[in-house]
């Protein structure tokens, strides 16, 4: 039955269903410093932490919903605090700026995504660092 009220239905439906897109990144920047920022950073764009959990030591997982409109605001306060997507995670980021790009109703930029951003946190390995240590290199 395609009556135009099960149509404007099928749409609203289409609409409410909320995508989900897996990213992960990397950073040399100190966790103690970083996860702050990154807190304020999914705040200052209207985003909503679902949940932070630690995965390893040097692993941490957020689990964030966001509004379609304010993803290339979290896209470039992720870049700007120091943390390095990776190429799918880039990849996933530029097609959400891409969708709200051509979004025109308001319905539409309304749409929530959820985000699964995970972190590693890498050390800064210098060469003065690996020189200065007491162990040989083999």
């Amino acid at each position: 039955m395609n009556t135009p009220a099960a149509i404007d239905i099928q749409a609203a439906a289409a609409i409410d269903i909320m995508q989900s897109f897996d990213i992960q990144a990397f950073t040399y920047e100190h966790r103690h410093g970083l996860l702050p920022d990154l807190t304020t950073a999914f705040s200052s764009c209207g985003g909503w932490v679902l949940e932070r959990r630690n995965l390893s030591p040097t692993n941490i997982e957020f689990r964030v919903e966001i509004q379609v409109r304010a993803i290339l605001d979290l896209y470039a306060a992720i870049i700007a605090i120091g943390v390095e997507l990776t190429r799918s995670g880039h990849d996933a980021l530029t097609e959400l700026c891409t969708r709200r790009k051509h979004l025109s109703l308001a319905a539409e930029l309304g749409q929530t995504v959820a985000i699964r951003l995970e972190i590693a946190f890498l050390e800064n390995i210098t060469l003065h660092s690996l020189l200065s240590t007491t162990s040989g290199l083999a």
